[in-house]
């Protein structure tokens, strides 16, 4: 049975590429596909249908039997088959439609026969929103067979309608066949002899099935054109550009946009204003877009839109300025800076330029550094001025006021004693001290009594001046390496540090720095230092003279101390009749000393 089905199911589909072929060729060049996808009443070019078919013949076949007597045969049973048509319809209405059809017979019964047919004809509908109704007359071939004959071709005639049905749930393309009602009228010749004669069959075929649509007849929309100009404002000089949007347009055909107006180039979807000879005022520049096949003059309705787009040449502006000055009082011989601010409306680049009545100018683009040095005390007045490229220009004035600082007011009593009791001293170390890995070792008794009075009188003078600071300085002599002398000297400037802030200095208040083997005394400025040493007797001077290029290099093995309020600097005066004075001028590097100061 399968197979039975198979072989009239593919007879089925030959014969409607048969009919349809012919039809879909034309078709490739006749449908034009809308600007816009159809609607769901807009009216199909092309109805293609697929579907199941249920045909119920009536009728009766003479076979002629040997002995000059006929044999009547009746087909009254239900055939179930397929159905296939292609509709192209001419206008909205009418049109013509080729239809093809199998239902194979079942070869088990002798009253059902095996209809298979082609027809052409004319088909005429009413489209709505969503039901098409729709009537057609159709002439054809259709093959006849059954148990008893043999398959042969016969004449058809075919009338009857039906109703398809579109929903927006399904695709604009697609439609319901919910039925299709035909009456048709076979005639077939089977020929004399067994297994001939005439039959003549009146069938009823309903069928349902898939709607395929293709093309439109509603008209596309009108080509509408819009137009913007931006910016909407300009100064002669700046640009414009204006810009079209168009909408509805075939894109298989031929576009043309062209732009008319003052000033405009262009020929694309935008184009360019130049306002550099416009005068001021208000400007329209007009679009348009035409469709149509190249080479071929006139348009059709709708095929044309044009649109415009306006725009204002302003007149020049001048410029503005702000002007001010900081800060606005000044000591003599300070500074203040002078800012201007210009703004020009077209944004034209600008020129600034200063003066005043007082003191010096130093300009630099948009800002100037007045210098008071020279300027006596009181008002100095400075004019600003900006222009732009088309000389037009602005001033703005500010002003600078030259005051007498105020005197410094007397130190109380309490912080004279304290700076003048602050008697600095250098702090000195002996050959090689500290190193790296005895960071703590190097500050012999009586330097660290030196820092014990200066850390006592530092820590009070903070109390009357909290933002003092003092700065240690370290040396090194000028035996070894620079990098390792210049390591040495801040070895020494931590140690120093260190045991000032464990006698209560604030860490904040130190500051450090190491020089190394730069800034060395030199042997006239010991031997000065030595001579003006009162603490020393003639015999001890004369002895420390004699052994000057010792004491020259235990004299650079030291820390110097700078206080910041006053600037007073350390006395570097050598300790020569301190009992651990030895120790510092011994010049082997020290292995370990006794009376080293540990940090904690």
């Amino acid at each position: 049975m399968f197979s039975h089905v198979l072989k009239y199911t593919s007879r089925f589909f030959a014969l409607a590429l048969v009919a349809v072929t012919p039809v879909a060729l034309v078709a490739q060049d006749s449908i034009k596909p809308a600007a816009k996808a159809p609607t769901q009443d807009s009216a199909s070019k092309w109805d293609i249908f697929a579907g199941y078919s249920y045909l119920a013949p009536k009728g009766t076949v003479q076979i002629p039997l040997t002995n000059s007597t006929t044999q009547s045969t009746d087909y009254d049973a239900v055939d179930v088959g397929v159905i296939g048509s292609v509709a192209r319809y001419f206008s909205r209405y009418i049109g013509a439609e080729a239809v093809g059809d199998v239902h194979p017979q079942d070869e088990n019964s002798i009253q059902k026969a095996d209809f298979s047919g082609a027809s052409l004809g004319l088909i005429a509908r009413y489209p709505t929103s969503d039901m098409t109704p729709f009537v057609h007359a159709l002439v054809g071939i259709e093959s006849v067979g059954s148990y008893l004959q043999d398959e042969h071709w016969g004449v058809v005639l075919t009338a009857g309608g039906g109703l398809d049905y579109s929903t927006p749930l399904f695709d604009h393309h697609l439609a319901i066949r919910l039925f299709q009602v035909d009456f048709q009228y076979i005639h077939d010749n089977f020929g004399p002899g067994i297994g001939g004669g005439r039959a003549n069959i009146n069938a009823a075929r309903l069928s349902a099935g898939i709607v395929y649509r293709v093309g439109s007849f509603t008209p596309p929309p009108p080509v509408t054109l819009s137009c913007s100009a931006s910016p909407s404002a300009v100064f002669p000089g700046e640009p414009v550009t204006v810009t079209s949007t168009a909408e509805a347009l075939n894109p298989k055909l031929n576009i043309v946009y062209s732009w008319t107006g003052a000033g405009v180039t262009g020929s694309g979807t935008t184009a360019s204003v130049a306002t550099a000879s416009l005068t001021p005022g208000a400007y329209t520049v007009k679009g348009e877009v035409k469709e149509g096949k190249a080479g071929k003059e006139g348009l059709k309705a709708g095929e044309q839109a044009d649109c415009s787009a306006s725009f204002t040449v302003k007149a020049f502006e001048p410029p503005t300025i702000r002007c001010s000055a900081n800060p606005s009082t000044i000591n003599p011989g300070e500074t203040s800076t002078i800012t201007a601010v210009g703004v020009s409306p077209q944004n034209r680049p600008l020129t600034y330029s200063y003066s005043s009545d007082a003191g010096t100018l130093s300009v630099s683009g948009a800002t100037a550094t007045l210098t008071s040095t020279g300027g006596t005390v009181g008002a100095i007045n400075i004019t600003c001025k900006v222009s732009d490229d088309q000389g037009q220009l602005a001033t703005a004035n500010t002003g600078v006021t030259i005051t007498a600082p105020p005197a410094a007011p007397e130190p109380s009593p309490e912080v004279k004693r304290l700076e003048a009791r602050l008697a600095l001293h250098s702090v000195f170390f002996p050959t090689n001290l500290p190193r790296v890995k005895t960071p703590n070792d190097g500050l012999v008794d009586s330097q660290q009594v030196i820092l014990t009075t200066l850390a006592t009188d530092f820590k009070n003078y903070l109390g009357f001046k909290p933002d003092a600071h003092i700065t240690l300085t370290g040396h090194a002599d000028v035996r070894g390496s620079k990098e390792y002398n210049q390591a040495l000297s801040l070895r020494r400037v931590a140690l120093t540090k260190s045991f000032l802030v464990e006698k209560g200095v604030p860490e904040a208040s130190i500051e450090t720095r190491g020089l190394g083997s730069e800034e060395q005394l030199t042997a006239d400025q010991v031997k000065e230092i030595i001579e003006q040493n009162s603490d020393l007797s003639e015999a001890d001077r004369q002895k420390a003279l004699r052994n000057l290029k010792v004491i020259v290099l235990a004299q650079n093995r030291r820390v110097d101390v700078v206080l910041s309020t006053t600037g007073q600097e350390s006395v570097r005066q050598f300790p020569i009749n301190a009992a651990d004075a030895l120790t510092l001028l011994d010049q082997k590097p020290a292995t370990h000393h006794k009376k080293a100061h540990t940090a904690k």
